[in-house]
């Protein structure tokens, strides 16, 4: 076992309901999420919930130095080793509801992509809006949302409230292909142009 699946463990197993997997991402399931961050120009990517950083480590391959990177983790434990192994990516320890204020203190308007590695499936109804109302308040029209859900979550009443709030706030939300090659297998959620 990779220090970094020990370390995701630890902290799932403190904080289930805030970290939400047993394992960290696979570069495969990173390479579908990641696919919105915009090859030319100087985009604001947000990533959400990154924890030990595989979609960091992506967002950064497909930045090469541009734009600005803002990856805001709750879990202190996680932030910290995400500062510290991603220098150039600026590292917020700080709640995803505070997303507009956090932008705001960067002289930030808006994000051009929103990157979510939040475990929705797991957050009451309350937590699901508050968070959906952060993202889509501080999205630039033709900006794009992605997240992904776990296979097994499909039935739960969460995903399934979740999946109807993204087509409440989208004007088009396209489910990806399940990425079997993750654990759990996953499929991503692609969401563009917040409805006013």
């Amino acid at each position: 076992m990779s220090n970094d699946t020990t370390l995701f463990l630890g902290q799932f197993l403190r904080a289930p309901t805030v970290i939400g997997a047993v394992a960290p991402s696979s570069r495969r399931l990173a390479a579908t999420v990641c696919a919105p961050v915009p090859e030319r120009g100087e985009p604001t990517v947000v990533e959400l919930g990154p924890g030990t950083g595989p979609f960091t480590a992506e967002i950064q391959q497909r930045l090469a130095g541009r734009g600005h990177h803002l990856a805001v983790e709750v879990n202190g434990r996680l932030a910290g080793l995400l500062a510290a192994r991603f220098p150039g990516v600026d590292v917020a320890h700080a709640d995803a509801a505070r997303l507009g204020e956090l932008l705001g203190e960067r002289g930030l308007s808006h994000a051009d992509v929103v990157v979510s590695g939040l475990p929705w499936a797991a957050f009451p109804t309350t937590l699901q809006h508050e968070l959906l109302d952060a993202v889509t308040s501080v999205m630039s029209p033709g900006a794009a949302f992605t997240t992904f859900s776990y296979i097994h979550a499909i039935p739960l009443s969460s995903a399934r409230r979740f999946r109807g709030l993204l087509a409440e706030r989208f004007e088009e939300v396209v489910p990806g292909r399940t990425v079997w090659r993750n654990t759990p297998p996953a499929f991503v959620f692609h969401a563009r142009r917040p409805r006013p």
